[in-house]
């Protein structure tokens, strides 16, 4: 089931993302301020906490909003899954919802960052696999040799 994310599913969130062995320390931090400023303030600003829940257990969550000083330009900040229960749908699922969301709010584009790095292959595979594009890869923008790679997509023709 996929259903908002609530303020007693951050501990589980933040776990589901330190164990899936892919983000930094201080993006784990990050995604806590995140999670923590969207329940006190930025769910009221159309940014929106999506959670995939089976059984009881969070296996992923999707987080996205609105590009500011964009027309209907949106960016997906965070997407996992359970180190568990990755390529098993749960991802592609978290996906279409927010797609689907965010064709219901008009939004036009959604762009998506992320790593060059090697253990990042499978997340920009993930991406490629649902039609982004390369939209554009800024050199050594996380660090030297890491670069931010942005994927894009059209969500909407309409003008």
């Amino acid at each position: 089931m996929i259903r908002p994310t609530l303020p007693g599913d951050s501990r589980a969130i933040l776990h589901l993302a330190t164990r899936t062995g892919v983000f930094k320390p201080h993006e784990i931090t990050a995604l806590e301020e995140v999670l923590s400023d969207f329940h006190a303030t930025n769910s009221k600003l159309d940014h929106h906490s999506i959670t995939f829940e089976a059984h009881g257990e969070i296996l992923g969550f999707a987080y996205y909003a609105p590009a500011a000083m964009a027309d209907r330009t949106w960016y997906l900040y965070w997407i996992a899954v359970t180190k568990q229960t990755q390529a098993r749908g749960i991802g592609s699922k978290l996906m279409q919802f927010v797609e689907e969301d965010i064709r219901a709010k008009r939004g036009r584009i959604l762009l998506i960052e992320t790593s060059s790095l090697p253990y990042y292959d499978l997340t920009r595979k993930f991406y490629e696999k649902h039609d982004y594009d390369k939209a554009a890869v800024i050199a050594d923008f996380y660090a030297d040799s890491d670069s931010m790679v942005i994927y894009s997509k059209r969500l909407s023709d309409e003008p």
